[in-house]
């Protein structure tokens, strides 16, 4: 059975976010996260199949993007905040529980969740994004690593970025999403669903406070995640080293890591069915 994509908007957490819908009303609630410079679009090969397999899936833009709210602040960028919005969500779909997907900065949203919200968290799989504790090791102490977030720190400057990312009908984005994907990833039609959610008024800023609020963020939390985690990984990511995923097993006492040899940071994008495959042996499992 073929699901329509339904579009919301639902408020959560003091925010307004536009939510596409899919799948039967009363099936387990599946939430995915997109990253940066994503927006729910960025899930459209996994909506119908999860959808299919008999659940109910939510894909926000998260604040900042695309069509939800954009507060102006930068501490209402925090870790804290944008998984309070996910929180909200759950209330909003009558449920107490879901199994949370993230990929890039939704992995993030994710990993916290697991980690402070458990008993919210059914399952968390989380895509080409290794564990916060992980990541901060690796940016204070591996300089390929640091090298290749170059543009973590480069963010932290005022207005700078925004301008850059505009520049040439965003060239630097266009480049992040074909340049670093394979060949024919993201057609011309995608692309221009990407300049329309880019050209929102207030996107890019937004976009790029996710990184800016970083400021905020203590100490990466250590504490072991209880649920069970699923790491999905493209080997050939160009923003973050593969051994991070492996060192991101070590923070989850139910972990299971798959490396996609020939996949890049753009996981879901490139290997639908297998990615597919992967969230719902997941889910499936007892």
């Amino acid at each position: 059975m073929t699901y329509l994509l339904e579009h919301y908007t639902v408020p959560t957490n003091g925010q307004q976010l536009h939510v596409v819908q899919c799948g039967p009303s009363e099936g387990p609630l599946v939430v995915l996260l997109h990253g940066f410079p994503d927006f729910w679009y960025g899930w459209q090969q996994q909506l119908q199949a999860l959808a299919e397999a008999s659940y109910r899936v939510w894909a926000p833009d998260q604040r900042g993007y695309n069509r939800s709210s954009k507060p102006p602040r930068l501490r209402d960028y925090r870790i804290e905040e944008l998984a309070a919005d996910v929180l909200g969500l759950l209330q909003a779909a009558g449920k107490d529980k879901a199994t949370i997907v993230g990929h890039d900065w939704g992995a993030a949203v994710t990993w916290w969740l697991a980690t402070h919200h458990p008993t919210h968290v059914e399952r968390a799989a989380v895509l080409n994004v290794p564990h916060p504790a992980v990541l901060a090791r690796a940016l204070r102490r591996n300089g390929r690593q640091r090298r290749k977030s170059w543009y973590v720190f480069f963010f932290q400057l005022p207005r700078l970025p925004e301008w850059w990312l505009r520049w040439r009908h965003y060239k630097a984005l266009r480049r992040a999403l074909q340049g670093t994907s394979r060949p024919g990833t993201f057609s011309e039609a995608d692309m221009a669903a990407y300049r329309m959610a880019w050209a929102q008024p207030g996107a890019l800023r937004g976009m790029v406070n996710w990184y800016r609020a970083v400021r905020y963020q203590r100490r990466a939390p250590t504490t072991p995640i209880t649920v069970p985690v699923r790491i999905i990984w493209g080997s050939k990511d160009a923003f973050l080293l593969p051994e991070l995923a492996q060192q991101s097993l070590a923070y989850c006492k139910q972990g299971e890591l798959f490396y996609l040899p020939e996949a890049s940071h753009w996981v879901q994008h490139e290997e639908p069915a297998r990615v597919n495959q992967l969230l719902l042996e997941f889910l499936g499992q007892p």
